[in-house]
Order: C-alpha cells, then sequence, then structure tokens
C-alpha cells in the first residue's frame, strides 16, 4: 500500500495518523536516523534556545521582547526531538526485539 497523504492511500484505502506516523518513524530509521541523534538534537536546541536569547538581547535594538520570542520559537524545537527520539526509541526497541526472536 503506498500512501499518498494522511488518511488516504493510492488505492483509496483510509489509513490511521497512527499507522501514518509509525510510517514516517520508519522511513526516519531506515534513511540512518537513530534515538541518539534525536536527543542530541534536542538538547542542543536547548543551548540554540540561551545562546540566540542572549544573542538577541545583545545584537537587536528590539530589546527584551524580540530575545524573548527567540527563545522561545528555537525553545520550541526540543520537545519535538525529544518526541522523535522516543517514538524512533520504541521504534528501535520493537526492531531489537523481533531481530532476536528471529535470530
Amino acid at each position: 500500500m503506498r500512501v499518498l497523504r494522511p488518511g488516504v492511500s493510492l488505492e483509496g484505502d483510509l489509513v490511521s495518523p497512527t499507522l501514518w506516523s509509525a510510517m514516517i518513524v520508519k522511513m526516519l530509521h531506515d534513511k540512518g536516523l537513530k534515538s541518539e541523534h534525536a536527543y542530541t538534537a534536542a538538547f542542543v536546541s536547548i543551548g540554540l534556545s540561551v545562546a540566540s536569547w542572549f544573542g538577541s538581547m545583545k545584537v537587536e535594538p528590539a530589546g527584551v521582547a524580540r530575545a524573548d520570542r527567540w527563545g522561545i520559537f528555537i525553545g520550541e524545537w526540543a520537545p519535538t526531538f525529544f518526541g522523535l527520539g522516543l517514538a524512533l526509541a520504541h521504534y528501535e526497541h520493537d526492531e531489537d526485539t523481533l531481530h532476536s526472536v528471529t535470530h
């Protein structure tokens, strides 16, 4: 089954959001992305959030308001990367369990 977009496959079958998410995680894993990469990106984004906040306060003439917006914008990435890391870790664990049973 080839999926066009969330909810619809090429064959016209309905695809659940859970299946769609699992397909995305599998694709990312197959491309070489590991949970450790996502966790690293999350911690780096936290550091970038703090650095952009400090940098924006010093460089931007707009002051604290713009610095806060930059810090919050980049800070929003961390939970996304942590969530992706958890999904990848779950997929990796399931894959390891499957391989240990069959081999």
